[in-house]
């Protein structure tokens, strides 16, 4: 049994969709980010940028355990431990890389904080409502998902053909694309992939995961130990 540290969010589930998919056994720990569960010592041992998701695996290379952290880093070791969602050729496996550290790199980050300045910094104390940032944020979100829509145009799934690791590492922000206030009406290619993703029974059951904790942290407390304030 894989050992998966969790809480429900985008990032979270990249992870849990994963295990879903690939068919591995695991068990969930629970990593409340809003009480600070993510500072614990213990749990710096796996993950020491105090982020969530991590796994354990008790069956690592040459048999021996292995704690992974870093959601991309785990999709790319489980895609190879199974030899699954990670295309069929060495071309393949460049597109899945190319589009998984673009989500990384840029889907995650912005639409994070898109996410932080639309819809929880305007309620934090006292108020931070920026204008310019809910701009910048929403608009580079809005290129991210133009360029991803005229990628789809020509492929079904992210890196090709095949549904691999990198349409896993988008789907759970991409599927948030309201709360980032984004439109669909001028991407037909990616509201079409969305909906195919979102139809995977593995990508519903990861989604699924404990999905009553998942909270809007307008709690004063959580807002402190989340954002530092």
């Amino acid at each position: 049994m894989i050992d998966l540290y969790f809480w429900p969010t985008p990032n979270g589930w990249k992870a849990s969709i994963a295990l879903e998919e690939m068919e591995l056994p695991y068990t969930t720990h629970l990593i409340n980010i809003g009480k600070g569960d993510q500072f614990d010592p213990e749990f710096l041992k796996i993950a020491p940028n105090n982020r969530m998701p991590a796994i354990v695996d008790p069956d690592g290379p040459d048999g021996k355990p292995i704690s992974v952290f870093e959601s991309g880093a785990i999709l790319m070791y489980l895609a190879r431990k199974t030899g699954r969602f990670y295309g069929e050729t060495e071309r393949d496996r460049i597109a899945v890389e190319e589009w998984l550290m673009w989500q990384m790199g840029g889907v995650g980050p912005m639409a994070g904080q898109a996410h932080h300045f639309l819809k929880y910094a305007p309620n934090l104390e006292p108020p931070q409502d920026l204008p310019y940032a809910k701009d910048r944020y929403r608009t580079e979100v809005g290129r991210l998902y133009g360029v991803l829509d005229r990628r789809l145009a020509e492929n079904e799934y992210v890196a090709g053909d095949f549904y691999s690791i990198a349409d896993m590492s988008i789907w759970g922000w991409a599927s948030l694309w309201e709360g980032q206030q984004q439109v669909l009406d001028d991407k037909p290619h990616f509201t079409r992939w969305l909906e195919t993703v979102s139809a995977r029974p593995g990508v519903q059951a990861g989604r699924a995961l404990h999905a009553e904790l998942r909270g809007d942290h307008r709690d004063k407390q959580a807002q402190g130990i989340l954002f530092r304030r």
